[in-house]
């Protein structure tokens, strides 16, 4: 009989004024290997709302892979993670999650909500939905990670508002 281990990334999101360094620290003392743990710092542009920016490719990927079945968690963690941090952690059972997911809602990890449905059947006995939230059956993979920082750009054109022909000359 071969037993299957289901691996889990841990995903959080937090405010920049929290020190994730003593939530590292802590992860650590609890048996979580640092290569595991992963701080990713986020900037924005001045100037315009959180709606105005768009991600590198890097942060791109990593989220639609980690949400690639869930469009909701995908918009929620995206639109939360703006001008936040984010520790992602990767553990190796259920269990494991689990403790990482209670130490990081300790030390003030923000809550992306998502909308309840009766659809969800994956979440383990004992566990609410929102203990579950952020939880995702998901090994780590090497090509998909979110770097240490993120710098968010404006997605709006800047330049000349009137319209100029291919010399540059007004008409």
């Amino acid at each position: 009989m071969k037993i299957f281990i289901m691996a889990y990334t841990i995903v959080s999101v937090f405010p920049v004024t929290v020190d994730t360094e003593e939530i590292k620290k802590e992860l650590k003392e609890n048996g979580i290997n640092e290569a595991n743990i992963i701080v990713s710092k986020s900037s924005v542009e001045s100037g315009l709302s959180t709606d105005h920016y768009q991600e590198d490719e890097q942060t791109k990927g990593f989220f639609e892979y980690t949400f690639a079945h869930d469009a909701e968690m995908l918009d929620a963690y995206r639109k939360h993670s703006i001008g936040r941090n984010n520790i992602v952690v990767y553990a190796d059972d259920l269990e494991q999650a689990t403790a990482v997911k209670s130490i990081l809602n300790r030390n003030g990890a923000l809550e992306v909500f998502k909308k309840q449905s009766e659809e969800q059947t994956d979440i383990p006995d004992g566990m609410t939905e929102q203990e579950y939230n952020g939880i995702i059956a998901k090994a780590r993979h090497n090509i998909y990670f979110l770097g240490s920082e993120r710098v968010y750009h404006s997605n709006e054109v800047k330049g000349m508002d009137d319209d100029m022909d291919s010399l540059g000359s007004k008409d």
